[in-house]
């Protein structure tokens, strides 16, 4: 009996479109950061980008026939049971992540914040899929798996080597932190509620909707107690289309989660977030991305492979049968 390590190629292809996402999170998250600091208010900023998503989705998701039939399955399996209410509370998460953003991202950099998200994300990824909260149901935690986390969370004190060292940096650093841990099990609860909807899309939409309104409550204690900075809104539009980023990336991975479960998601992900994040550094303003960085992001590469790997088990071959004479 010979083992082969193979990757299926349904697991090639979310791997590859949770990639692609990632790189569309880096460039959202350069988008939400520099919103934020020209207004002055990264949870302002990010609402604004969140609620122009979710207006496209209430727009475009009701017109659609499979998008009423995905909200009537949705509503059936939330009254019947087979959905709790705390599985549609996943954009709580995705408040904290592009709320992180806002805040944290010029100060730290797209590929630093990126990579204090990987510590996060791998433990929560590990909990989610060894409880079962995603639509696959329990993954083992395997060699490879706990391989390409440890691998990823290696890539994380490498690449943020030379920053993580004064107070400050670790203060702004514990946000994303804990956006990453909650995005995987945001992650978890999108893929069950896609499952019972049968579409990405009225999932997607009830994520920006609990984003958008955590992110609002997040603002009205802010400016309760801090008060409004008064800044003027950007007059460049794009500032204004990281919401239609979030969307494609929150519909991948309520598809993708459920091929390749919670850890290789997030370790896909991040993979992707760090090969545009560290691109953006180099070309824009803020700090540029060091050779540790580059060194983090090469890791974590290798890590998503690892953790993306399947076992084929091939029969032993049988023998020729023996002819009587």
């Amino acid at each position: 009996m010979t083992t082969v390590v193979e990757i299926r190629p349904r697991r090639a292809l979310a791997v590859s479109a949770t990639v692609l996402a990632g790189v569309g999170l880096a460039g959202q998250a350069r988008m939400n950061g520099e919103f934020g600091a020209r207004l002055g208010n990264g949870f302002a900023a990010s609402l604004l980008t969140t609620a122009g998503g979710l207006l496209v989705l209430l727009a475009v998701v009701p017109a659609l026939p499979a998008g009423r039939r995905g909200i009537r399955k949705l509503r059936e399996a939330v009254r019947d049971g087979g959905l709790r209410w705390w599985h549609c509370a996943g954009g709580i998460a995705g408040a904290l992540i592009v709320g992180g953003q806002g805040v944290t991202v010029t100060s730290l950099g797209v590929a630093v914040f990126t990579v204090a998200i990987v510590a996060g994300t791998v433990t929560g990824s590990l909990a989610a899929d060894r409880w079962g909260l995603g639509p696959g149901g329990v993954q083992p935690v395997t060699t490879a798996r706990l391989g390409g986390a440890l691998l990823c969370v290696l890539a994380v004190a490498v690449a943020g080597l030379d920053r993580f060292g004064d107070t400050s940096t670790l203060v702004l650093v514990a946000l994303p932190l804990v956006a990453g841990a909650a995005g995987a099990v945001q992650s978890a609860f999108n893929g069950r509620v896609a499952a019972a909807a049968g579409s990405p899309w009225p999932a997607t939409t009830l994520n920006f909707l609990v984003a958008t309104l955590t992110l609002g409550l997040l603002l009205a204690v802010q400016v309760a107690v801090q008060g409004w900075p008064g800044r003027p809104f950007p007059a460049e539009p794009w500032f204004y289309l990281a919401g239609m980023i979030g969307i494609a990336v929150v519909a991948v991975a309520t598809l993708a989660v459920r091929e390749i479960g919670v850890l290789v998601y997030g370790l896909a992900s991040v993979a992707g977030q760090l090969l545009g994040a560290v691109v953006l550094d180099a070309v824009t303003p803020g700090p540029a991305p060091t050779l540790a960085t580059w060194a983090g992001a090469a890791l974590t590469l290798i890590a998503v492979l690892l953790a993306a790997r399947t076992r084929r088990v091939s029969p032993a071959p049988v023998p020729p049968r023996s002819t009587r004479r």
